[in-house]
């Protein structure tokens, strides 16, 4: 379960999403300019931003990605843990078992219990997996937001009709002088503080 590796397809996916069309939501002047006429290719300014690049050079995103991968980590050692207890409680049981250490009565009560536990096992797995989710989730907004506002401020000097995301080869051939990736990267740090929440679970607190 690498959730380092999760969190980042879930990321990526996210500012994909974002940087395609948050100049078009953030721009309404543009948007009515647009409904009574028709922008000719040539009029059209088009930029990009590299998402590997934003994602290992944007502060935000590097102290998630260490928080989610930190609980991730805690979230195995928990399963683990409690997995391997179990297991233990088991192969004594049937060890006990094979030497008619138990009464049939007794036999039954602790093997109920070990299934019980079981259970509550597979319970606990869900919930802390389902927490984790919620997590990146917020996370991801959080990301989103954060983009979206920078995108807004920074497009109102620049007027791009468009910023796509290259993530990949997902764009068969761009050039580089359309690449804004520094200039967002550098935005965003320069605007990012790390909330009090952030701070402490960096902390490890």
């Amino acid at each position: 379960m690498n959730k380092k590796n999760i969190f980042g397809a879930v990321m990526l996916a996210a500012v994909a999403s974002i940087t395609m069309t948050s100049c078009n939501k953030s721009t309404p002047q543009m948007d009515e300019k647009s409904q009574t006429s028709k922008a000719a290719p040539g009029d059209m300014k088009i930029a990009y931003v590299e998402v590997d690049s934003l994602m290992n050079q944007y502060k935000f995103c590097k102290d998630y990605s260490l928080i989610l991968q930190k609980k991730g980590q805690n979230i195995q050692a928990t399963l683990a843990q409690k997995g391997q207890a179990l297991q233990a409680a088991a192969a004594n049981f049937q060890q006990k078992a094979q030497a008619n250490a138990y009464t049939r009565e007794q036999a039954q009560a602790i093997q109920a219990n070990l299934q019980r536990q079981q259970q509550d096992l597979q319970t606990l797995q869900q919930r802390l997996s389902s927490e984790f989710e919620s997590e990146q989730t917020k996370y991801n907004k959080a990301l989103r937001d954060s983009l979206q506002h920078f995108l807004k401020i920074y497009n109102k000097d620049k007027k791009y009709s468009m910023i796509l995301s290259k993530a990949g080869d997902n764009l068969l051939y761009a050039d580089k002088a359309l690449d804004i990736t520094t200039d967002v990267v550098n935005g965003l740090n320069k605007s990012y503080s790390p909330s009090t929440e952030l701070s402490k679970a960096k902390g490890g607190k």
